[in-house]
């Protein structure tokens, strides 16, 4: 059990960090004025969005929690 815990606690670390992430990107492309950058900023962002979206494993074991 405390094993689990100590799982689930590193795997919402992870999805907090790529919120944060993602979060800060947004505001990075918002406040850039060089059209180059607003493109790799928005790719990156798109990108992790993705992955926290479509990752099998936070997404499983969140939904056993929250069930």
């Amino acid at each position: 059990m405390e094993v689990e815990l100590r799982q689930l606690k590193r795997r919402e670390d992870a999805i907090s960090s790529l919120n944060a992430s993602i979060e800060t990107l947004n505001l990075a492309e918002n406040d850039s004025s060089i059209a180059p950058a607003k493109v790799i900023f928005g790719s990156v962002n798109g990108l992790l969005m993705m992955i926290r979206v479509c990752s099998p494993p936070f997404y499983s074991d969140l939904r056993q929690v929250h069930a």
